[in-house]
């Protein structure tokens, strides 16, 4: 075996969602995860979920077929309704835990605490603070229909900021998402929550 087929042996081949590429790469400077080769799929799947399994699929296979064989998939459940999981069963691979990153990086036990009290609200991550009117606005079509704020949003009562770095210009995008959406604002700093030891045990 040569060298450069044993060192693709022995790292960990993470496949995940481009929202939050820049987290999985902060972590792994943090904590020292050089063994970690990264690939991220296109973060506006978001919001259209039936595209991440099969392009999971494809991405796993092209792994593999790079000499991988310790893979690990960055991705929550996203709305995939469970085809995700079936997707990682069928091939042997691990995904961290979560229904979404909302969840994992609040820590999945405590967003689930929290839940009652969160159920009608809207969430933001730094990434969607940073991108709000790419990933918000515009694909629900707010900036040309501005009238249809209350249709989608009306259910909601307040937006939750939930920050993985401390940002004064993040904070005030996420207030200023928040006043356009008619929500009242929260902010809570969650850092990296548990994606940060799902990666150091992947």
């Amino acid at each position: 075996m040569s060298i450069a087929e044993r060192t693709k042996r022995e790292k960990v081949h993470v496949i995940g969602c481009g929202a939050i590429a820049r987290e999985i790469l902060t972590v792994c400077e943090m904590n020292g995860l050089d063994h970690i080769d990264l690939t991220c799929l296109p973060a506006i799947w978001h919001n259209t979920p039936d595209k991440i399994t099969p392009g999971l699929k494809e991405a796993i296979d092209k792994a593999r077929a790079r000499g991988f064989e310790r893979i690990f998939v960055a991705y929550a459940d996203c709305g995939t309704g469970g085809d995700l999981d079936r997707l990682c069963e069928a091939e042997g691979v691990e995904r961290i835990s979560g229904p979404h990153c909302f969840s994992f990086f609040a820590g999945n036990a405590d967003f689930d605490a929290r839940w009652d009290d969160d159920f009608t609200s809207f969430f933001l991550t730094d990434f969607l603070a940073r991108q709000f009117e790419a990933f918000v606005i515009e694909p629900l079509g707010l900036d040309r229909h501005p009238e249809l704020r209350d249709m989608y949003f009306g259910h909601y009562r307040k937006l939750i900021y939930l920050s993985q770095v401390e940002d004064e210009a993040l904070k005030r995008k996420a207030e200023q998402a928040a006043e356009r959406l008619g929500l009242a604002y929260e902010y809570r700093f969650t850092g990296y929550g548990d994606l940060t030891g799902a990666l150091k045990t992947a």
